[in-house]
């Protein structure tokens, strides 16, 4: 069992923490609004979640999850969030974020914006191309034939140990692209984006992307 901080509430935020809840990990779960807006979702979760606010959620958890949408990584406790992994789940929606110049030239990825924001703690690319529903539904016992896979980044090894682990608790395989700077390949409009493959598709798929 182990202590895990989720800052986002959505739609991703939610599914991974109905899992991880049904694994009997502790979850502290945040959103911008306030801890007394998740009291449906807390209730709906069980005793092994909780609501804080997004420092209290980082400060909790022994790894955390961001899940908030790319334009308010600027607003996130990076203090409390040093010296952990922290798994990201972004993508870049011009028509949520605003249009971003160093994305839109293609000279940094959503990751390597988090990691920037995040010095001192360890981002890995996690759970950004799979629907949300998916995340509770679609996993599979290892060996499984056809089994779903997710991709990852990171420039760690530690990172990547870790997700890939965590993407097999969840009954996926794993992908990795490589370090940050190769995260575009598994964004939005790219060939693996939201769509189901097994490890070898999403491997080819992942050599498709042009950016």
């Amino acid at each position: 069992m182990t202590h895990v901080g989720i800052i986002g509430a959505g739609h991703i935020g939610s599914a991974i923490a109905h899992v991880l809840v049904g694994q009997g990990h502790q979850v502290a779960i945040a959103n911008s609004r306030g801890p007394e807006t998740l009291t449906d979702l807390v209730a709906e979760l069980g005793e092994n979640a909780q609501a804080m606010t997004a420092a209290e959620a980082a400060a909790f958890g022994e790894w955390v999850v961001v899940t908030v949408p790319l334009k308010a990584i600027d607003d996130l406790p990076v203090a409390e969030l040093a010296g952990k992994i922290v798994v990201d789940t972004n993508n870049y929606y011009w028509e949520r974020d605003g249009r971003i110049a160093e994305l839109e030239e293609k000279k940094t990825t959503t990751s390597r914006m988090l990691q920037d924001r995040l010095p001192q703690s360890t981002v890995v690319k996690g759970f950004n191309h799979i629907p949300a529903a998916d995340i509770t539904t679609d996993g599979a016992p290892a060996g499984s034939p056809n089994r779903r896979a997710l991709a990852t980044a990171s420039d760690s090894q530690d990172g990547v140990t870790f997700i890939s682990k965590l993407y097999d608790d969840f009954g996926f395989d794993t992908v990795n692209v490589g370090g940050l700077d190769e995260s575009w390949r598994v964004e939005r409009d790219q060939p693996a984006y939201v769509i189901r493959q097994n490890a070898d598709e999403l491997r080819e798929n992942l050599a498709r992307a042009e950016r």
